[in-house]
Formats: structure tokens, sequence, C-alpha cells
């Protein structure tokens, strides 16, 4: 193996790594979070946000849950983006031209995630307000969850859903055609597939609101819905056949 084959096999590594290590504590963090929030009896006072009395501390407490939530359901369903960009990166520095570190383009994808995370604190704090949550963060109304199902199912079969998903589930693709130079470039790029997860991914999330927010178990099961959207050959196929199943749970939650 040649100093160049080593060094790139390191690089390989240290990428890989890194996204294992950042995924790992954000599922740590919101394992833990779950946990405490299991052991806490109604009406006790909670150490994530107090849903009996909203402030700022509040927001700002659930808004760093969700955003760490993202983070762990999203970071490995990317992973293969990631690594495509680093691959990237990785032979142009062996050709000397202009290179721009992988972080860059995480950081990008990463800002997209947590703008929704606010966006899901705002709507949690409004179904809050609407006593359509429980202090568990549970919906409380067959109705609400039974029109959030039959949402994700129907977005499912859109157009705008298979647009989205094709872009994800196609690195090279993506990389070739959004390419952009430097390190505002990279930011874009990131930005860009962000928004292309986020616009495919977005109706899936609303669903935590059905069995609860921090139900690690429905946690566990959209994180893996959404890798298997993005990786398994045919999986625009899978998505539709899931929508169906949605629709169907949606409308037995409102019968």
């Amino acid at each position: 193996m040649t100093a160049i084959e080593r060094v790139v096999k390191l690089d390989r590594v240290i990428v890989m790594t890194s996204l294992v290590v950042l995924s790992a504590t954000a599922w740590a963090y919101t394992s833990y979070l779950a946990w405490k929030m299991e052991g806490m009896e109604m009406g006790m006072e909670m150490a994530m946000p107090q849903m009996q009395r909203w402030t700022l501390v509040d927001l700002a407490l659930l808004f760093v849950m969700w955003t760490v939530m993202m983070v762990a359901m999203m970071v490995p369903s990317a992973a293969p983006m990631v690594l495509m960009f680093a691959n990237v990166q990785r032979g142009r520095q062996q050709q000397q031209r202009p290179f721009v570190p992988t972080s860059v383009f995480l950081l990008g994808y990463l800002i997209i995630w947590t703008a929704f995370s606010m966006v899901a604190t705002l709507a949690q704090w409004g179904l809050h307000t609407a006593a359509l949550l429980s202090p568990m963060m549970i919906s409380t109304s067959s109705l609400l969850g039974g029109v959030l199902l039959l949402i994700a199912g129907i977005f499912q079969w859109t157009p705008f859903k298979h647009t989205c998903l094709k872009h994800c589930r196609s690195p090279l693709g993506f990389l070739t055609t959004e390419w952009r130079e430097g390190t505002r470039g990279a930011l874009f790029m990131g930005l860009k597939h962000g928004s292309y997860c986020t616009g495919c991914c977005w109706a899936l999330m609303a669903l935590l609101f059905v069995a609860g927010v921090m139900n690690l178990f429905w946690v566990a099961i959209i994180a893996v819905f959404v890798l298997i959207e993005k990786i398994v050959p045919n999986g625009h196929w899978f998505s539709k056949a899931t929508g169906l199943l949605f629709i169907g749970w949606g409308i037995w939650m409102i019968l």
C-alpha cells in the first residue's frame, strides 16, 4: 500500500468515525431524555421542558431536544452522501485542486434540520396551547393523530416526495448536478441536500406527535424507515406501500 493509499484510507476512517460518534452521541442524549421522561410521574416537575407552564427557557430546551433528535435520526441516512462528498474532495486534494473540509457540507445539512427543529418546537408549543398534547408529548386527540397519518400517507404518493427522495437516494447524481466550488459552494450543497432531505421526511417527523415525541421506540422506527427509503433498492415503492398503511391507520384512528 502506497503512502497516498494509506492517507486515503485513514481519511475515510476519520470521516466515518466522526459520523458514528456524532450519531451515537445524539442517540445517547435522546435516549437519556426519553428515560428521564418515562421515569417521571404526572404532575411532577420535569427536567425537560415543563409542560405545565411555558417560558423561553422551556422553548429553548425543547428546541435543543428536537435538534439533537434530528441529528440522531438523520445523520445515519445522510452518511452515504457525506462519504461521497468526502471521496470527491479527497480526489481533488490528490490532484492538488481546491479542497474543502467535509464538515462544511455536513454543517449546511444540519443547519436545515436545525431550522426544521425550530418549526417543530413552535408546532409543539401551539399543540400544547390548544391542549392537543399531553404533558408527556403524546397526542390527546384521535382526530389529530388520524389527520397527521392521512397527511403522511398521502404525501408518500406525491411527485414532490418522489423528487426529493430521488435526490436523497443518488449521492453521485446530486454532486454531479449540484456541484459548487469553494467553501461557500460546499455549504450551499449541504443546505440544498438538507432541503431535499427535509422535503422528503417532514411528514414522517410529524408522526412523532402521534405516538409521543419522546417515545424512543417510535423515534427509532421512523429513523429506520427513513434509512430504508434512502438506501434500499426500489425504496420509492416501499414509501408508497407504507403510505397506504398510514392512510388506513389514519382512517381507523378517525373512525
